[in-house]
């Protein structure tokens, strides 16, 4: 970046992502942002009829397996082939770089007689820190300068309380971006940072008193003085959310006072049932302690409401799912899926054990924007029986557990705790080693009997919050087993139905076409989704053959789905990039419904597409404006000091990671787009958008530094798959 504040100009993207972007202009100011100038279309509606761009195999040559067809005249060298940026896959989005996963693989090495090592593959990223060269005491941080002390800790404090101080040598100076405007200030009226916030001179002012003194006071959007703590009224978050638990429940979880009668209830009788060998007759001289899991709900006060009696929930062509990301399924990139149609939301995954020790880190992981708390779409062609609309909500929490005390005591604090759910899910997907090892995730596949066991179990003590499951098409490659694991969750296994307790009765599976063997490699087995998928359809048949009435499943444990013979929802995910995609993974496989990863990572707006069914070709401004919105809601949510801005920062060069790897619609000669195609080296269609599709991390961080500044000088961002190659020089 130029002395004077401008960007030099911008040559075409590199072959190699090892140099970065350096060529860059700023024109003109344009209408409220960032001065690139880009093509009077901000949105094109492609017609596909159009000789140009075709999809499939119309007047232009046969597309090159592999190859993403780009128009020649945006190639920059044709003999080459631009070196692919890291690998992106549902998993590792999913399920990387979990603390405990680290801490587990140290213990697990340890056990073994080795030396503790870290654990998870990313686990040499390292992101620095953004923090204040002088910390403001709290208690002086949302005060005015001659606010009574009212610190605790008095002298004793080892923090700055001399605001003027901390004001000139402790933090840097307001950030010029959004012209200089707090967002939350603008959100909200005022901002709960106070001084240490990066915007603090748009919400303080001095003030001369009548005795010569002058006072630096907070201030208000609508320009009153603050009076007492400016966070006190609203707490700590700067937006509307959900599910935010108390410190004093996080605290009874940690010190095991949290109540989990109904686990421990249900537990004691699977206990029972052990100890004679399986049998569910339950001989304790108690005369409702009788056979089966029927009678067994006579144990509790209140009775666990059965599947068929929990909340409804709809799937429907309406409804595209955001799946679960970890690190990028974060709220503020949540909040912008749901901006851009997503219907159905799930928290990242989260670690049961530490849910259940009152974890801040894992339970943050919980909540949800007041948007994602509203109900689905829901246009379907006929009235749904038993469905209200207006009770359903867009998010859900995914867990995952390796044994069903831990699940079944994670789902009752959930459902206890965090009221704004619409269903728990369980992850039987997560492919990476440690979570396997440690028989969670993808583990629980080869474990059909225990699998089926927590999920029944987590059904009892979740109330009227349905349970959900996610599962992979098996552990090894080439040995699918999901088709006769679908066959068990929906009917029962033989020893549940010998023993009278009927099937899990979860409200719907999501199989993702890979096996864990498979991880990221290949396409994902669409055929085999649709094989699964039908099977279910013909369990409605054959349910009605039945004339074993010991056998024949209860009503009472069927799903709380509002489909026909309640059978669970049945969902595709992977590799969906387009609405094509979407509607014909919808038609050829008869889903209820699929889900999104990767391509909501790659374009947000995947979700409008699906909505308009038709291809959008976002312009870069369009694509800036959204990257814009993600930083506001980040500034939101992890707040605007120094602190939440490095967070947001962090955040966003992880998504940009993945957006880098758009290849603008308008460009392609062939579609629709594929996954797993690579980009010959091309140019954009304006500078800006050229940036954008830089692999580069350097480019990222310029990207990020258009709203956030420089980056502290103890920031650093390691790309997640290149930990060991490179790291970010952040300006001080």
């Amino acid at each position: 970046m130029a002395e004077n504040g401008e960007v030099e100009p911008m040559a075409p993207l590199s072959n190699d992502p090892s140099e970065p972007i350096r060529t860059m202009k700023r024109s003109e100011p344009m209408a409220g942002r960032n001065g690139f100038e880009e093509p009077a279309s901000k949105r094109v509606k492609l017609d596909l009829d159009r000789a140009d761009i075709t999809e499939g195999t119309a007047t232009k040559p046969e597309r090159q397996k592999g190859v993403t067809p780009i128009k020649a005249e945006y190639l920059i060298d044709l003999s080459r082939t631009a070196e692919p940026t890291a690998q992106a896959d549902d998993d590792a989005a999913e399920s990387a770089g979990k603390p405990e996963y680290k801490q587990a693989q140290g213990q697990a090495s340890a056990g073994r007689g080795g030396q503790k090592t870290k654990g998870g593959q990313n686990h040499t990223r390292q992101f620095g820190s953004s923090r204040d060269a002088i910390q403001l005491c709290m208690s002086r941080a949302r005060v005015n300068e001659f606010a009574p002390p009212s610190c605790s800790f008095g002298a004793k404090c080892k923090f700055e309380h001399d605001l003027r101080k901390y004001l000139q040598d402790g933090k840097r100076g307001d950030l010029e971006t959004f012209e200089g405007m707090c967002p939350i200030l603008e959100v909200k009226g005022k901002c709960t940072a106070g001084w240490r916030c990066r915007f603090a001179g748009s919400h303080s002012k001095e003030v001369q008193h009548e005795d010569g003194r002058k006072e630096l006071m907070l201030v208000k959007k609508n320009g009153e003085t603050v009076d007492g703590d400016a966070g006190a009224e609203e707490g700590e978050e700067g937006i509307a959310v959900a599910n935010v638990v108390s410190v004093g429940d996080k605290i009874q979880l940690r010190k095991k006072k949290f109540p989990t009668s109904k686990s421990e209830q249900y537990l004691k009788w699977l206990d029972q049932r052990m100890n004679n060998g399986g049998n569910s007759k339950a001989e304790d001289g108690n005369d409702e302690a009788t056979n089966g899991v029927h009678e067994n709900r006579a144990r509790y006060r209140e009775p666990p409401l059965k599947p068929s009696e929990k909340r409804r929930i709809y799937y429907g062509p309406e409804t595209p799912i955001l799946a679960p990301l970890t690190t990028q399924g974060n709220m503020p990139f949540r909040r912008l899926c749901v901006s851009l149609g997503a219907q159905v939301t799930w928290s990242e995954m989260a670690m049961s054990l530490p849910l259940l020790q009152g974890e801040k880190q894992e339970w943050a992981l919980m909540k949800a924007h007041e948007s994602e708390t509203l109900p689905p779409k829901y246009t379907p062609k006929a009235i749904v029986q038993d469905y209200d609309n207006t009770k359903d909500l867009k998010f859900g929490a995914q867990i995952a557990a390796n044994k069903p005390w831990l699940a079944l005591k994670t789902t009752e604090v959930l459902t206890s705790l965090a009221p704004s759910l619409r269903a728990i899910d369980l992850n039987c997907g997560c492919p990476i080693d440690l979570v396997y090892r440690q028989g969670s995730g993808s583990a629980l596949l080869d474990a059909p009997a225990k699998l089926e066991k927590i999920l029944r179990g987590m059904n009892t003590v979740s109330g009227e919050v349905p349970i959900t499951v996610k599962i992979r098409m098996g552990t090894k490659d080439k040995h699918p087993t999901a088709e006769k694991l679908s066959r068990r969750l929906v009917l029962g296994g033989e020893e549940a139905q010998d023993a009278g307790e009927g099937p899990a009765g979860v409200a719907a599976i999501t199989l993702h076409g890979r096996s864990r063997q498979q991880r990221y490699t290949r396409s994902a087995d669409w055929e085999y989704i649709a094989d699964c998928a039908s099977l279910v359809q013909k369990l409605k048949t054959q349910k009605a053959q039945v004339t074993d009435t010991v056998r024949e499943p209860d009503a009472r444990d069927l799903s709380s789905s509002v489909n026909s013979a309640g059978l669970p929802y049945f969902i595709g995910n992977g590799d969906i990039l387009s609405h094509t995609d979407y509607n014909d993974h919808m038609s050829t496989g008869k889903l209820d419904s699929c889900m999104i990863a990767r391509g909501a990572l790659i374009k947000p707006w995947i979700f409008e597409e699906i909505e308009s069914q038709q291809y959008l070709d976002k312009s870069a401004s369009e694509r800036l404006g959204y990257i814009e919105r993600f930083v506001r809601n980040g500034l939101e949510y992890w707040g605007s000091d120094e602190v939440g801005v490095g967070t947001t920062r962090r955040f966003l060069l992880e998504w940009l990671s993945f957006s880098c790897r758009y290849v603008p619609i308008g460009i392609l000669e062939v579609l629709p787009p594929r996954f797993g195609d690579r980009p010959p080296a091309f140019r954009g269609r304006s500078e800006l958008e050229t940036l954008l599709s830089s692999g580069n991390y350097k480019d990222w961080i310029k990207i990020s530094e258009m709203f956030l500044g420089p980056a502290h000088k103890d920031f650093n961002f390691q790309p997640k798959h290149k930990s060991n190659s490179y790291e970010i020089e952040a300006e001080g």
